[in-house]
């Protein structure tokens, strides 16, 4: 129903008419978010054959976390946000995490619950878990690719390098993962490192990398919106851009969204734009969780504000032909034609502290953080004092796995959490929650089905 709310209408009392779950017929979905994670999930609405009203406050999509991801598009076991390199050492400088001071209680369990999984056994069985979703992203999204002749910055090959001895050492558990689970990757030395990369200085020494040629890194925000491009052009899905949803409602067999009046609006004292549907999927990213809080759904989800310097590349033949992560620290510096997108300098603090400004010193050092490993690894390739900074939200959970599913009531689903490591879960996850709705078989393990639900915390 092109240029239409679906089905439901701005103050109206539309019924629900068809069950969710029901694999026979469509419905009207409701999808809060405009990221990655919210376009795909309404791309695989639709290809369903539901009638999908994605609403999104900026005023355009791709606008919050979206616009700072790195460039990896799926994760390894090198760059999950869990395991034994995931601040396995408490000094800032050496792990890439800066804790800003005035931690709570429930930030500092945040911390201690992901510390759970730097043992190898704890985090080969979580990989484990996420990696029929890795696998599931990776043909949702060529599929979405080649589907529609898609052509958003991709590159291939990544190499991961490790500084020092001990660094190395933490990282022999993901590479029992890969050789596990047959993951196409060299070891290389130092050397071999250089040789393969050209940017790659061997002084100051370092302990080796990992290459997975692979591998791929792309423009995230561009191909969030060449779908919704797509979609546009396709129909029967609409979107609505620059209105911020307030409340979810859940009545019996009504599901529906409040939004909250236009800022220069005039208040009105009674009336409320209410869109009805048949169901909600929440995909807001940090946003998410006061509207599921306000519904008595409280996920332990952290968010963890990160950084991008976009670079121009300084010196042509100094530059990187694939991208380079540092495995440590977890900063990525990706390629994107005459320009370079360097990603991390996580910061973790208190929940209640992340809608006020960070501050200028704790900015300076996280920024730093990436300027540096860009001088340590490829010295010379970007002009770091011309970079354009930007500044982001995204969720982690204390588990690493994101949040995909039906939850608290049979009309709402959510689908969030899937942290900093690897963009393209998002569409994996988008046709999980689109099987899900719709009442097919979602093809995944049960053990990761159960993984992902939001009420495995309680």
């Amino acid at each position: 129903m092109p240029g239409r709310a679906p089905h439901a209408t701005l103050n109206g009392n539309a019924p629900l008419r068809r069950p969710v779950g029901n694999s026979n017929q469509n419905m009207d979905v409701i999808v809060i978010g405009g990221g990655i994670a919210g376009v795909a999930t309404a791309y695989h609405l639709r290809a369903a054959g539901h009638r999908v009203c994605v609403v999104e406050r900026h005023a355009t999509v791709a606008q919050g976390a979206t616009y700072g991801h790195g460039g990896t598009v799926l994760p390894t076991p090198l760059d999950v946000w869990f395991g034994p390199t995931f601040m396995a050492s408490r000094q800032n400088a050496k792990n890439g995490v800066i804790s800003k001071t005035g931690f709570n209680g429930l930030a500092r369990q945040f911390v201690k619950q992901l510390a759970t999984l730097q043992e190898p056994e704890a985090f080969n069985r979580q990989y484990g878990r996420l990696r029929p979703l890795i696998e599931a992203s990776r043909d949702t999204l060529a599929d979405m690719e080649t589907r529609f002749g898609l052509e958003f910055e991709q590159a291939s090959g990544l190499l991961y390098l490790a500084r020092a001895g001990h660094e190395w050492e933490q990282t022999q558990a993901a590479l029992e993962l890969l050789r596990q689970y047959e993951v196409p990757h060299h070891v290389l030395t130092p050397d071999e490192c250089a040789a393969y990369e050209h940017s790659v200085r061997t002084e100051p020494e370092f302990a080796g990398g990992v290459l997975f040629d692979q591998e791929r890194t792309a423009n995230c925000p561009l191909f969030t919106k060449l779908i919704k491009q797509t979609l546009d052009t396709q129909g029967g899905v609409r979107f609505m851009l620059g209105c911020e949803v307030s409340a979810i409602r859940l009545e019996g067999q009504r599901a529906s969204v409040e939004l909250a009046p236009r800022p220069g609006t005039a208040p009105r004292s009674r009336e409320v734009d209410v869109i009805h549907a048949d169901a909600v999927v929440v995909a807001a990213g940090h946003g998410s969780l006061a509207l599921l809080e306000r519904l008595g759904l409280r996920l332990p989800l952290h968010p963890l504000r990160l950084h991008t310097l976009v670079a121009p590349i300084a010196h042509e033949e100094c530059a990187p032909h694939v991208a380079i992560v540092d495995a440590v620290k977890r900063i990525g510096i990706s390629r994107m034609n005459h320009r370079l997108r360097i990603a991390g300098g996580a910061v973790l603090q208190s929940a209640g502290q992340i809608d006020k400004p960070l501050g200028e010193a704790v900015t300076k050092e996280a920024l730093a953080l990436l300027g540096q490993a860009t001088h340590d690894w490829i010295p010379g390739a970007a002009r770091i004092s011309a970079a354009l900074p930007w500044e982001g939200v995204k969720l982690l959970s204390p588990d690493g796995l994101p949040v995909i599913g039906n939850a608290l009531h049979p009309r709402l689903f959510v689908n969030a959490g899937h942290g900093p490591a690897g963009w393209g879960l998002a569409c994996g996850a988008g046709k999980l929650v689109a099987d899900l709705l719709s009442g097919q078989p979602p093809g995944l393990p049960d053990d990761t089905l159960a993984a992902l639900r939001a009420d495995r915390f309680q």
